[in-house]
């Protein structure tokens, strides 16, 4: 790291990847190496105090410290080896050992049997904690070296299960999944699923999937689910708990809803289009995907709540390895328990190819409601609120549309769409942050909606805006707002900037762009093109410049007529 780097991240204090340490032994050295890898990696730097004062690391081995000898110390000293990069850096005459330890791919300890982990404590400072058992497990099924629904259940015998489950994981297979699975018996349909050990001893999985409530509360007791519906005033209306195999209790929790999903509808010509508060598909995806990807070795509910008109679903673990909230609907396919959610396939209840997140965005977009939210989710739990309205029902109509003229929107037209709709006006900085790509790549989708003759594009670099084309404000029955939307032309914001300065004797940045709808480097644009065609004349000096009619004399419709 440079010295300014390493000032930088010295300042912000520790975090929960950043680790300081005065001084420290080789066993201390493993230990916080250990910790930090079983988070999310990060840095430790010897000879930073807690106070993030710099204090000098001792020299290690003789008159100084041989970065490789740590390297070798840390790979020698963890199982399995990690492989760190250390560097000893100069910093206020004083030396730091800077330690970058990498997130491990698997649960890893130290040689001496110490498993530890970052956490933050309850005044939100960063600490290492030791691991416990159920905790090493959860670690391992987040990073998706260990599926616990394969835990092997020597207590449990397979007539335990329950048949009618059994029949109706058939009954779904032979109607929308893998037909193959329908005509199996329970043993043969147990061992296709994975749920049995090669001995034949039944798993979590198998519990989870066709146990009997009895069975449920002796093998899987983390395994519950709540039902609440609030009205406005947080008064409740429902309060219902469950403890049922998967597929049923996946069924329940669908039904709960139903009574709270209200729709509004709108007339499309002679097609009347219903608009649920939250889509069929949606509802379906989501809960299943709390059921299929909870972490099923700590202690926490499901729960499932109408609060309004929000729809809010959360389940206990955070998302698996690799997915977060900016590349939820990019990421490749990440289950945390991959024999269930297989099992959820293959009874065609999801997606099969793992995209039923993007499903759920695009039928909730179509019905002209807002697209889910993942931000309160946390390392802790995922929880996802789905607002239920109220509709855009102009878009609505206008996707309805499309779809019966086989000119389908997909999800990232849609959320463009939406959003412009929102904001009226879109830029590839916006369509970036909004679709999580680059800005080129979301450029070239912005272009390619201009193509499609879906938007239309004003402006240049990077100040180029995209906006909502004539033809389908039109469609949506619209076609005053085309005007306010597309904004000014070049012409009619050079009359106004002259008038405005005639008026009121002289114009600035702030005014220019507030009068034309500009961003500020657009209205600087036109103001330099002005003075430059002898238009204005310009006193003072950058953010205080101020531009005033040139010599040659702008006169408003009002003062000729004066």
């Amino acid at each position: 790291m440079t010295p300014a780097e390493l000032k930088k991240t010295i300042a912000a204090g520790e975090t929960y990847t950043v680790e300081f340490k005065s001084d420290a032994n080789d066993d201390e050295i493993v230990e916080a190496v250990v910790c930090l890898a079983n988070g999310e990696g990060g840095l430790l730097l010897i000879g930073i105090s807690d106070k993030g004062n710099t204090v000098g690391a001792p020299p290690r081995h003789g008159a100084t410290t041989h970065s490789q000898r740590i390297v070798a110390l840390v790979s020698n000293k963890t199982t399995p080896s990690l492989s760190v990069q250390v560097s000893v850096d100069q910093l206020d005459n004083n030396d730091v050992i800077v330690i970058n330890v990498p997130k491990a791919p698997r649960v890893v300890a130290t040689t001496s049997g110490l498993y530890l982990r970052r956490a933050i404590d309850v005044h939100g400072k960063p600490e290492c904690r030791p691991m416990y058992p159920h905790e090493i497990q959860t670690r391992a099924s987040a990073l998706g070296a260990h599926d616990i629904s394969t835990l092997p259940l020597d207590n449990l015998k397979t007539e335990r299960l329950d048949s009618a489950e059994l029949d109706r994981f058939r009954s779904l297979a032979a109607s929308g999944g893998d037909s193959v699975l329908a005509n199996l018996s329970d043993l043969d349909l147990l061992s296709a699923l994975g749920l049995l050990t090669v001995s034949g001893t039944p798993t979590l999985g198998a519990a989870l999937m066709f146990g009997t409530p009895p069975v449920l509360e002796e093998f899987a007791p983390t395994h519950t689910a709540v039902f609440q519906a609030l009205d406005s005033h947080d008064a409740v209306l429902a309060n219902r708990s469950f403890q049922a195999p998967l597929i049923q209790l996946m069924l329940d929790l669908v039904e709960a809803i139903r009574p709270y999903n209200t729709e509004e509808e709108v007339q499309d010509g002679l097609f009347r289009v219903a608009l649920p508060r939250y889509s069929d598909v949606a509802i379906r995806e989501l809960i299943a995907n709390a059921l299929v990807h909870r972490d099923y070795s700590i202690n926490g509910q499901i729960r499932v709540s109408v609060e309004d008109t929000t729809l809010s679903i959360s389940s206990a673990g955070g998302f698996p390895d690799g997915i977060t909230i900016d590349n939820l609907l990019t990421a490749p396919p990440q289950a945390r328990n991959p024999l269930i959610a297989e099992a959820f396939k293959r009874a065609g209840l999801v997606e099969r190819t793992g995209r039923g997140i993007n499903r759920v965005y695009r039928h909730q977009l179509v019905l002209g409601r807002p697209q889910p939210d993942y931000s309160r989710s946390t390392r802790a739990w995922v929880e996802v609120r789905v607002p239920g309205g109220p509709a855009d029902r102009e878009l609505a109509a206008f996707a309805a549309a499309s779809a019966r003229a086989d000119n389908t929107l997909d999800l990232r037209t849609l959320q463009v769409l939406h959003d412009v709709r929102s904001e009226s006006r879109i830029t590839s900085e916006r369509a970036a942050q909004l679709l999580h790509l680059g800005t080129l790549e979301a450029r070239a989708v912005l272009n390619g909606l201009v193509e499609f003759g879906l938007l239309e594009a004003r402006g240049e670099g990077r100040g180029r805006t995209y906006h909502l084309a004539a033809e389908l404000y039109r469609e949506i029955g619209e076609p005053a707002a085309y005007v306010r939307s597309r904004g000014f032309t070049p012409i009619q914001q050079e009359q106004m900037v002259l008038t405005y300065a005639s008026e009121h004797g002289s114009i600035g940045r702030k005014e220019a762009a507030e009068l034309c709808r500009l961003s500020p480097d657009q209205a600087s644009r036109l103001l330099r093109r002005l003075v430059s065609e002898g238009k204005l004349s310009m006193t003072g000096q950058r953010r205080t410049a101020r531009y005033l009619l040139a010599e040659s004399g702008f006169r408003s419709e009002d003062q000729q007529r004066a």
